[in-house]
């Protein structure tokens, strides 16, 4: 397998040269990992349920099936907006697992949007890309103040993408956690049957190969126990770009975003951080 090339410059991954798909089987070293999408889904349902008015649900902010988001309002008027792209390596799930993570920045005072987007094989990363753009630009539209984008795994790398000097987006902020940032070690693994990620992509697709934004500040965030290859992903992104990284103890792949839903959380205050 070819090195990452990132930067103009040869990097070393920590991935393996004869398994890369173990790399990045995340479930298969979590204890009781086929137990979390039900757990997430319940907990979502139920912050639904309790929001009440405050929840404009299923909003078109494209024509394609799957081009709608979830915005929730905090009690009172908005200080601002976050954005929270979901993971599920851009080929599964949708905006209706993780209602519940909004529940820490509306404590705080901001109106939370959750969007789904269309997922591989369908489309290609680009178009997810261009389709998270086109949510900040409508949730711009409809809330005032600064815009904080933040997202998991491959929501980290669509956040990530937002604050990427080619793209022309309203945010103020990315904060992306465990974040697929060079996406060239994917080509190598079984799921690129789906995804169909080439060179050109991988070139144009990765964080890490661009440039930040000069008006947007980021910091990236990653469970101290999750795999080799996601601590390495989110150190070259925060290398690459010269902001912060934070790996935080205790936390694996599936339980790093718990905290976006205590507004006392130390992973709350760096999404909202400076805002």
């Amino acid at each position: 397998m070819p090195d990452a090339s990132v930067g103009g410059e040869t990097v070393k991954p920590a991935y393996s040269a004869t398994d890369p798909d173990r790399d990045y089987a995340n479930g298969d070293f979590i204890d009781g990992a086929a137990d979390y999408p039900a757990r997430w889904e319940a907990e979502a349902a139920r912050f639904r349920a309790g929001i009440g008015a405050r929840a404009a649900l299923g909003l078109a902010y494209g024509p394609g099936a799957r081009q709608v988001l979830d915005l929730f309002h905090p009690p009172g008027e908005a200080r601002g907006a976050v954005v929270f792209v979901h993971g599920g390596y851009w080929k599964a799930f949708d905006r209706s697992l993780w209602s519940h993570l909004a529940a820490g920045p509306l404590a705080r005072g901001f109106a939370v949007a959750m969007p789904s987007y269309t997922l591989a094989p369908e489309v290609r990363i680009g178009t997810m890309t261009a389709e998270i753009a086109e949510t900040c630009r409508m949730v711009a539209a409809r809330v005032a103040g600064p815009m904080v984008v933040t997202g998991h795994s491959a929501g980290g790398h669509l956040s990530a993408r937002m604050g990427c000097a080619d793209l022309d987006v309203p945010v103020a902020r990315v904060v992306p956690i465990s974040p697929l940032a060079e996406l060239e070690p994917l080509r190598a693994t079984a799921m690129n049957g789906v995804l169909q990620i080439d060179a050109a992509e991988a070139a144009a697709e990765s964080p890490a190969r661009l440039a930040l934004r000069a008006d947007v500040s980021a910091h990236v965030w990653v469970g101290a126990e999750e795999r080799p290859a996601f601590l390495w992903q989110a150190r070259v992104l925060s290398e690459e770009w010269a902001c912060p990284w934070t790996t935080q103890p205790g936390k694996h792949h599936f339980n790093v975003i718990d905290d976006l839903a205590d507004p006392q959380s130390a992973l709350c205050d760096t999404v909202l951080r400076g805002l």
